[in-house]
Order: structure tokens, then C-alpha cells, then sequence
């Protein structure tokens, strides 16, 4: 199975390093491997450089968006730019965070995943992160997601998802539109992926409200929305969270923002929600 990898990366110095080092150690070594220098004013262009340098799949791509951190756009403006690079000849293209370390027969479990399973569209392991010298899971994990640090895609998946929106939330919508073309979400939870650096860590109130706008973006409607964003403010042990992602529904729907799924798609996503949501309670 063809395998390319897409890294987006923003002064990750401090972990890029470590990251590269376990995907060249990969006992299915990927065909490529593209990472994109996203306005980095530390060493991160050094570590693109010295890998290429050393390793024909390797390959770097600068650019240039802005030093703010935007959840969502900003990455996937920068992955963007390295699928653009791509030929068409992979059969999984995966968007990977600059700051992992993958076990080294990751990419050869994740491509058991497709193979073994062809409806299988969207793939994964799990991530861990460091509390108190022992990694333990990281808590916005679910069976049956794919954390946007580690996404990999079969290529037919990922065309008729359209690719990565690029806004908050790109990483559920990409599962949703996933399920509503008929694929499956597949993890492994004995993939266990260190995660350096714990998302949401430089998220701002500003990003708070970027969620809530999210939700209005996936056509989620409000009761939907009120359920989401309690689920994710008791997650993350904030209710101030809880408020801020309200709040941007709401400016969102009084604005004029466009959601970035279709009628039909939302009424798909928003059934999957509460089939889902009636699951858990019964």
C-alpha cells in the first residue's frame, strides 16, 4: 500500500525531530513524506533540510500564512499546500501533527486497517500524552474517531469528501461527510502515538468561539449544539468553555456565515448525532 504523509509544521523544533525519526523507522516505510514549514522563525526549516538531505521520500515545502495560531485554517492551509505537491499515485494520503511519536510498525497496522476492511475510509491509532512521568490516553479520544493529529485516508475517501475543510471542526466533518458517502471509521486501540504537545494547549477564547461556530457550520442546530459543547466543556473541565462555544453559534447564525455542508448532508450528520447520542443513554 502506498502511503504519503503530509506533516504541517509551525516552530516545531522542539519536536519535528523525533517525529521524522520514528516514520523512517517504519517497518512499511511510506512513499513520501512532505512537510510544510508554515512561517517558522526557529529550526524547523534546519530539521526539513537535514532529513531531506538524508532521505530521497523526504521533502520540505515553505510558506507563508501568518505567526497567529488559528485553529483549524492555518493547518489545513499549510496541508493543503503539501496534497497540492503530491502525484496522484498513493493509495492513503495521512495529515500528521509535527510533534508525534509513532511506534514503528504503525503505518503497516493502519494499512492492515484498508486492507482488511475495504469500506474502511478514515483510519487510526490513539494518543497519548505525559502526565506525571507516564503517558496515559488522552482524553478527547473516542473508538470511533481519529484524532485530527494522526489522519489517514484512502484516497477514494478523501475525493469524495471533497479534502480538508479548512476551518475549526475539520476534523469531525471529515468523518461525517466519510460516513455519509458510505465509509467506515476504523482506529486500533493498541496503536498507542505519543503526543508531545496536547491539543487544544494555545487554544484562546477566541478559538472558544470558533467552535461554537463550528457547530453552526455542520447545520448542528442549537439543542445539538447546547449537547456538544457540554460534552466538550466537561471534557476540557471548563465551563467558561461551555458559554464561549454557545456564544459563537449564536454570533454565527446572526452573521452571515455559511455552513460548509449541504441541507442533505446536514440532516444526515445531524441523525448520526442523535443516533449516537440515544445510543450512549440507552
Amino acid at each position: 500500500m502506498k502511503i504519503s504523509i503530509i506533516i504541517p509544521a509551525h516552530n516545531e523544533e522542539a519536536y519535528l525531530k523525533q517525529t521524522l525519526e520514528s516514520l523512517v523507522s517504519q517497518t512499511l516505510l511510506p512513499q513520501k513524506i512532505i512537510v510544510v514549514n508554515d512561517h517558522s522563525t526557529d529550526g524547523t526549516q534546519a530539521i526539513i533540510e537535514n532529513f531531506s538531505a538524508n532521505y530521497p521520500f523526504i521533502s520540505g515545502i515553505e510558506t507563508t500564512s501568518t505567526a497567529k495560531h488559528e485553529p483549524g485554517s492555518k493547518v489545513i492551509n499549510a496541508f493543503t499546500k503539501g496534497f497540492e505537491a503530491l502525484n496522484n499515485e498513493y493509495d492513503v494520503v495521512c495529515k500528521f501533527d509535527a510533534d508525534l511519536i509513532f511506534p514503528n510498525d504503525y503505518l503497516e497496522n493502519i494499512s492492515h486497517l484498508f486492507n482488511n476492511n475495504p469500506d474502511c475510509g478514515i483510519a487510526g491509532g490513539f494518543c497519548y500524552i505525559q502526565k506525571k512521568g507516564t503517558w496515559v490516553l488522552e482524553n478527547l479520544t473516542n473508538t470511533d474517531h481519529v484524532r485530527g493529529a494522526l489522519k489517514a485516508y484512502r484516497k477514494e475517501c478523501f475525493k469524495q469528501i471533497g479534502g480538508l475543510k479548512s476551518t475549526m471542526g475539520w476534523d469531525t466533518v471529515d468523518e461525517l461527510l466519510a460516513q455519509y458517502h458510505g465509509w467506515q471509521i476504523c482506529t486500533n486501540e493498541t496503536l498507542h502515538v505519543k503526543h508531545l504537545k496536547p491539543t487544544g494547549k494555545t487554544y484562546t477564547k477566541a478559538a472558544r468561539y470558533k467552535q461554537g461556530e463550528a457547530f453552526y457550520k455542520l447545520r448542528y442546530r442549537f439543542v445539538l449544539t447546547i449537547i456538544a459543547a457540554a460534552k466538550l466543556s466537561l471534557k476540557k473541565k471548563s465551563f467558561t468553555y461551555f458559554i464561549d462555544c454557545l456564544r459563537g453559534y449564536i454570533k454565527a447564525k446572526q452573521s452571515t456565515t455559511q455552513p460548509i455542508v449541504s441541507e442533505k448532508e446536514g440532516v444526515f450528520i445531524r441523525n448520526l448525532r442523535w443516533k449516537g447520542i440515544k445510543k450512549k443513554i440507552l
